[in-house]
C-alpha cells in the first residue's frame, strides 16, 4: 500500500486553509495533518505533525513566504508548494521562492469560479505528489549575479550577429526554472539562438525572462511574434502561447501561436520541438529537463530522427523525472546527462 503524503497548509486566508483541506483531503493518498495562518504557527506545527509538504502563501502578514522558506530550507529542508497570486509582483516573489529551493508553485484558488475548481483541485493535487517524491537540497549561497566578461571577454564587433546556423531548443516544467538559469549561467555569449517552454503561468514569464537575462552571458527576453532568432539571444516562450520556429528565407522566426493546451499545457514543449524538427531539423540540438508528465519527450523523438542530436536530464539531477524519463523511455534522447554537463555538452555540439 503506497504511503500516505502528510501535508500542512499554510495560509493566512481562512478560506483559502478550507480549500486547499479539501481539495487535497479527497485524494485517497493525502492526509492534510494540519494548518497554519502564518510562519510562526507553522513552525512549531512542522515540528509536532512532521509533514511531508509544505504549500505555502507567498504574501503573509508578520513574516513573507519566502522568508520563511530561506529559513526551512537552511534548517530543515523539506518539499514546499508555493501558492502565489498571478501578478507580476506575485511571479517575482515566487521565482525568488524557487530559487531557494521551492519544488513548484500553484496559484491562488479563485474562490468565484467555482466550475474551474475541479481542475484546480487536480492540479494541486499532481504538484503535491511530484514534491513528496522530489530531490531537496539544503539552501546553501544562491548564486551571486554575474557579469557577462566572468563567461566571455568582450570582442570588437560583437553587436553584429550573423544569421545562426544552428538553434538549440530546450524544454523544461516542474524544477526548470532553475535548471534552465543552470544551463544558460555557463553558456557564452556567442552561442547559438535559443529558444525555451518552460510550463509557466502568463503573468511570470516575463519577470522570469528578466530574471535569465540578468544570469546568463546571452540576451535573455520573452519571445515575440515574428522575432528573428540570432546568435547570442534566447527566447523564452510566453506563458499562454505556444512558440514555434519558422524559417523565414534565410532566417529563423519565432512564431506564437493561440492554439489549444497540447499534453494540457500552453505553451507545450512538443509544439515547440515538433517545429524545430520540421523547420531546423539536422541543424538543430534539443535539450529535455526536469518536469512532470510527458510533454516534450515525443518531440524530442521527432528532432532525433531528424539526425540531430538529443540530450535529457538524467534522474539524480532531475527534482522530477517525468519529462526527461519519458524520453529516454522512448529512445529520444542521444546522451543523458547530470544538469552540471549539459551546457559543456551543448557548448561543444554548436
Amino acid at each position: 500500500m503506497p504511503k500516505t503524503i502528510k501535508v500542512l497548509i499554510v495560509d493566512d486566508s481562512a478560506l483559502v486553509r478550507q480549500m486547499l483541506s479539501e481539495m487535497l483531503g479527497s485524494a485517497p493518498d493525502i492526509e492534510v495533518v494540519g494548518t497554519a495562518q502564518d510562519p510562526y504557527v507553522a513552525r512549531e506545527r512542522i515540528k509536532s505533525l512532521n509533514p511531508d509538504v509544505l504549500t505555502l502563501d507567498v504574501e503573509m502578514p508578520r513574516m513573507d513566504g519566502v522568508t520563511f522558506l530561506r529559513n526551512l530550507m537552511r534548517l530543515r529542508p523539506m518539499p514546499v508548494v508555493m501558492v502565489s497570486t498571478l501578478t507580476e509582483k506575485g511571479a517575482d516573489i515566487t521565482l525568488q521562492a524557487l530559487e531557494l529551493g521551492a519544488v513548484d508553485f500553484v496559484s491562488k484558488p479563485k474562490t468565484d469560479l467555482s466550475h474551474t475548481l475541479e481542475d484546480y483541485a487536480e492540479e494541486i493535487i499532481a504538484k503535491v505528489r511530484n514534491a513528496a517524491v522530489a530531490r531537496v537540497q539544503p539552501l546553501t549561497t544562491v548564486a551571486p549575479r554575474r557579469d557577462a566578461d566572468a563567461v566571455l571577454g568582450r570582442k570588437a564587433g560583437s553587436g553584429h550577429f550573423r544569421t545562426t546556423e544552428r538553434i538549440l531548443a530546450i524544454g523544461a516544467s516542474t524544477g526548470g526554472t532553475e535548471a534552465i538559469k543552470a544551463v544558460l549561467q555557463q553558456l557564452p555569449a556567442d552561442t547559438p539562438g535559443t529558444v525555451i517552454t518552460q510550463h509557466i503561468p502568463e503573468a511570470f514569464s516575463a519577470p522570469f525572462a528578466r530574471r535569465m537575462n540578468d544570469n546568463s552571458a546571452m540576451t535573455v527576453c520573452e519571445a515575440e511574434d515574428g522575432q528573428q532568432i540570432i546568435t547570442g539571444h534566447v527566447y523564452i516562450a510566453p506563458g499562454n502561447r505556444h512558440l514555434m520556429v519558422e524559417r523565414d528565407g534565410a532566417r529563423y522566426v519565432c512564431r506564437l501561436h493561440d492554439g489549444p493546451p497540447v499534453n494540457r499545457h500552453k505553451p507545450s514543449v512538443d509544439v515547440l520541438f515538433r517545429s524545430v524538427a520540421q523547420n531546423v531539423g539536422s541543424n538543430a540540438v534539443a535539450v529535455l529537463l526536469t518536469g512532470m508528465g510527458d510533454d516534450g519527450a515525443r518531440g524530442l523523438l521527432e528532432i532525433q530522427q531528424t539526425g540531430a542530436p538529443t540530450i535529457a536530464q538524467d534522474e539524480n539531477s532531475s527534482v522530477v523525472w517525468g519529462m526527461p524519463g519519458a524520453a529516454v523511455n522512448l529512445g529520444a534522447a542521444d546522451e543523458v546527462l547530470p544538469l552540471n554537463k549539459i551546457a559543456q555538452r551543448l557548448a561543444a555540439l554548436s
